[in-house]
């Protein structure tokens, strides 16, 4: 698997991920709706031109933050998570649009090993998600169980 196991994560490590997604106008009225999100800022033109801020639909903020986590699971955690546990002070400076590409960066935190789970360890992350012209989405941290070397 191309995941890291605990041993191979440092505090203080960045790791920037290759994989950017761009997001399209399916991907999210998909989501708001298999996730009943009925928010006109999502699914409404009209009412996102007339009354929101940002004067279009706006990216629903739940989905950016799964799929900045999805980003990094090829290089991070591929086979070697055992789950997560946490996601903390998650925010979103700024909005995604359809047809702006997310990409990620991660920073290794914290890490211990598990007082109760020998053979596992529990880290930090700092996902960090900019869209296409390098400006801030998403920012979040996410503490995981991960494997250790046999």
């Amino acid at each position: 698997m191309a995941g890291k196991f605990y041993e191979e994560l440092e505090v203080g490590q960045t790791i920037t991920h290759s994989l950017g997604r761009t997001l399209t106008e399916m991907d999210n009225v998909l989501f708001s709706a298999l996730t009943m999100n009925t928010q006109p800022l999502h699914l409404n033109e009209d009412y996102a031109q007339r009354e929101s801020d940002f004067g279009r639909r706006i990216v629903n903020g739940i989905f950016t933050l799964g799929l900045a986590v999805g980003i990094t699971v090829a290089d991070l955690t591929e086979g070697t998570l055992i789950a997560n546990l946490s996601y903390a002070t998650v925010t979103h400076p700024h909005p995604l649009f359809h047809g702006d590409t997310l990409y990620v960066t991660t920073e290794v935190i914290h890490k211990r090993p598990s007082q109760s789970r020998p053979g596992q360890g529990i880290v930090r992350f700092r996902h960090v998600g900019r869209n296409q012209d390098g400006v801030v989405v998403i920012d979040f941290e996410r503490t995981a169980l991960m494997r250790m070397r046999a």
